[in-house]
């Protein structure tokens, strides 16, 4: 794609977010996830191969059936108070439209089949847009409806989501489906949280998209889309396998890494809401994604190349790709624990 292009369709994709999330009225933020969704299109259609256009078909229908049921919950809310205000408390039904719609384009369980499928079939540079940028408004407009969503089906959806996160994962081989099955999992643990402090689902988002943003780099940087390639990686750039071992056990949630923040502080605000049991079930499911997160650093680290390379010519170029973001990403993504009594006052 020719970079003026790209750029255009970048600031529609940035702009259409922005819309979303400095909108009070249903409509404007309706066009917002409107010119988001038709201009994310092209950018996950970069490499255009039968692939790419069929993960592509499979979002743009999954995302249009989303916008078309928010309309629908927007427009009974309409009829029914008269308000096209975001801020006005609006009606039950409507409020579950809109809260299905959300999860729709978020990807949550029961609607989560086509995370894996779109975040597999396109570039990875795209995939890390879809899983992390994406994301952001959707959760905006959940923030906002917070005191009039179904906090039982906001539960149920999370459990499940965490359920099928960790399930999922489980047997993959491909790089890009094991983080869709990681998001699908961290939106569940957000979406958990809402109903009782919609700011830590805040928290929670920024701190997974710093861990999810380094991950990608980190794949997109060593050429890496499966276990084996991934296995490669410690003959040629041991530094970034040895980083790839921190960011992966860090998307697990291991107590001295950032990724352990969000789940403490969820597991301690269930706990006091009475939800104990709902806490333990997705503190004991998360140990199916600290598995297969395990046994991808397993690959990555602990297993040798069959022989080291010790030829006069190198069996791999080396990357000419920009890194600059790299090291403050995986320092974040790794190393904020000791402000956790920060973050506890802030949010």
């Amino acid at each position: 794609m020719k970079p003026p292009i790209l750029a255009i369709i970048m600031s529609t994709v940035i702009s259409g977010t922005i819309m979303v999330l400095i909108s009070s009225h249903w409509l404007t933020i309706w066009i917002g996830f409107e010119m988001n969704m038709l201009a994310i299109i092209p950018i996950l259609m970069k490499k255009f191969n039968p692939r790419a256009m069929e993960a592509s078909t499979k979002y743009f229908l999954t995302q249009a059936t989303a916008s078309m049921l928010l309309m629908l919950g927007v427009i009974i809310n309409l009829l029914l108070t008269g308000q096209w205000t975001v801020l006005n408390k609006p009606n039950p039904i409507a409020s579950n439209m809109m809260t299905v719609a959300l999860a729709m384009k978020l990807g949550l369980s029961p609607f989560h089949f086509w995370v894996p499928e779109v975040t597999q079939g396109v570039p990875t540079s795209s995939g890390m847009i879809l899983l992390t940028w994406q994301k952001i408004a959707p959760l905006s407009i959940l923030y906002q409806i917070t005191p009039s969503m179904n906090p039982n089906l906001l539960v149920a959806m999370a459990i499940m989501s965490v359920l099928v996160g960790g399930w999922g994962g489980l047997n993959q081989t491909q790089l890009r489906k094991i983080l869709a099955y990681s998001s699908i999992a961290h939106m569940g643990w957000m979406i958990a949280v809402t109903t009782y402090n919609p700011t830590l689902m805040l928290l929670n988002l920024t701190i997974y998209i710093t861990m999810t943003l380094g991950t990608f780099m980190l794949f997109m940087l060593s050429a890496s889309t499966t276990t084996l390639s991934l296995s490669h990686t410690w003959n040629k750039l041991p530094l970034t396998a040895s980083l790839i071992l921190m960011t992966m056990l860090s998307l697990g949630g291991l107590p001295p890494l950032s990724g352990f923040i969000p789940k403490w502080m969820i597991i301690h605000e269930l706990t006091k809401n009475d939800m104990a049991t709902v806490a333990t079930f997705m503190a004991m499911t998360a140990l199916l994604n600290l598995y297969f997160y395990m046994r991808l650093t397993y690959a990555t680290a602990l297993t040798m190349f069959p022989s080291t390379n010790i030829m006069k010519m190198k069996w791999q170029f080396e990357s000419t790709k920009n890194t600059t973001l790299l090291p403050p990403l995986i320092v974040i993504s790794t190393m904020l624990l000791p402000l956790t009594p920060m973050m506890l006052t802030l949010f």
